[in-house]
């Protein structure tokens, strides 16, 4: 990766207005509500760029991470990565579609996995909850699993049709008994889930990990046995963020946040790391 170093402004997840034009920049005029995601720049010229997978880039950028991000009044965005945000959508709600919400919304249309089939949603935080209603509104049978039973309630009610409760149930009998999932989205990094998961898959089934439990030992057997696959996917560019904006806003999905004023940026950091988040920490400038 190019750039990073210190110091450097953290934040991804951006919405704000054009306040200035590099020069040679073409499409983007003073006043237009501009967005940057994860994906912060792409060369256009390797070998994913001309795949199209410019958020895979070779020499990619990442905003916050290895360029300055959006925790400031101002932020410099690469009109390459920059996405194209309408007027009347709430700031702070959409924000987050910008990554969490393109990364659940760009994976599972990317796993070819017809409507109709059994897809379960492992974790209920702030991918989990998007992805649940996005696998609703995909028309998949939602199951959704998470620790204790008192979130079913509100799972079913994101849109799962079933709950798991892995304080009380094995998951992999659990997902058995309700006749195996097609796919299983792992949204909460936990390597002794993967298994356990795996196990619960059918024939040809698909585990995708959209976030990293870091290194996992994998029952090689089983994955052979039952044709079993693993996938990740990273994100999305500026195309995919305006599909997954589109796509938000038309089915009526609710990304849930807390708002934090930028002066008390420091306190949603923290609260973030402490998991008290629900589900989304979004900075303001009021």
């Amino acid at each position: 990766m190019l750039g990073g170093g210190f110091p450097i402004v953290p934040g991804h997840e951006i919405i704000g207005r054009v306040a200035a034009v590099g020069d040679g920049v073409s499409g983007w005029g003073l006043g237009d509500r501009i967005g940057g995601g994860w994906h912060g720049a792409h060369d256009g010229t390797c070998k994913s760029c001309k795949k199209g997978l410019f958020q895979m880039c070779s020499n990619k950028l990442i905003n916050g991470e290895t360029r300055s991000g959006g925790y400031a009044e101002y932020c410099t965005l690469r009109a390459e990565a920059a996405v194209r945000v309408p007027d009347h959508i709430d700031a702070a709600k959409y924000a987050p579609i910008l990554c969490a919400g393109v990364t659940v919304f760009n994976s599972m249309r990317h796993m070819n996995v017809p409507p109709g089939e059994t897809v379960a949603i492992q974790g209920l935080g702030g991918l989990g909850h998007l992805a649940i209603q996005c696998a609703n509104r995909f028309g998949y049978r939602v199951v959704a699993i998470s620790r204790d039973s008192k979130k079913e309630k509100f799972a079913r009610a994101l849109g799962a049709h079933e709950y798991i409760d892995t304080s009380k149930e094995d998951v992999s009998k659990a997902l058995r008994r309700l006749g195996k999932a097609s796919m299983i989205v792992l949204t909460a990094p936990n390597a002794d889930v993967v298994n356990p998961l795996l196990n619960g898959l059918e024939a040809r089934g698909k585990l995708l990990m959209l976030s990293g439990p870091g290194e996992v030992t994998i029952n090689s057997s089983l994955m052979v046995v039952s044709g079993l696959s693993i996938h990740a996917w990273p994100s999305g560019h500026a195309t995919d963020s305006e599909e997954a904006i589109a796509f938000t806003e038309l089915q009526n999905i609710n990304c849930m946040v807390e708002t934090f004023p930028l002066a008390r940026a420091n306190d949603a950091f923290e609260a973030m790391l402490k998991g008290t988040v629900r589900f989304r920490a979004v900075i303001t400038m009021e």
